[in-house]
């Protein structure tokens, strides 16, 4: 049965803001997905995007606990962007190397994690590994009419 938001803001004690749906069923993809600020990149192996981001030799990795880890908090000092999964279940480091500074870390699953933030909800991630990344906007002529690019 699939997790609804209700269930994983009552799992972690983070709160989201009242527009949301609580009792929406949270998607889960191994697929590229955005929340605000962040991207989630699926990863087959390490070297990934041009060999240009791998993990630190001998990377540290730490557990994620049911209450989570803040991964990344707006510029502005705002709302939070938290990696929750059930204990045991996944992995985080913040030891990669990628050039255009933009890599937060990359996390491991065997069971499904989320991310949770107040005001967009939740994501969830299907089990794998994953380099989350800040998002860049690209410049006005970059950007074109579709709006802002993701990272590259």
């Amino acid at each position: 049965m699939p997790l609804t938001l209700a269930d994983l803001t009552r799992r972690t004690g983070l709160d989201v803001l009242d527009h949301l749906e609580r009792e929406a069923a949270i998607p889960v993809t191994g697929r590229l997905q955005a929340q605000g600020d962040l991207i989630v990149i699926p990863c087959i192996t390490f070297g990934w995007l041009d060999g240009r981001v791998d993990l630190w030799p001998n990377a540290r990795w730490r557990s994620v606990p049911a209450a989570g880890i803040e991964l990344l908090r707006s510029a502005a000092g705002g709302n939070p962007h938290t990696l929750v999964a059930d204990p045991g279940t996944c992995e985080w480091t913040t030891e990669v190397a990628d050039p255009t500074g933009l890599g937060l870390g990359v996390l491991t699953a065997t069971g499904v994690a989320y991310l949770l933030h107040p005001e967009h909800g939740g994501a969830g991630i299907a089990p794998g590994t994953y380099l989350v990344r800040r998002q860049r906007e690209g410049t006005d002529e970059a950007r074109g009419r579709d709006g802002p690019l993701i990272a590259d």
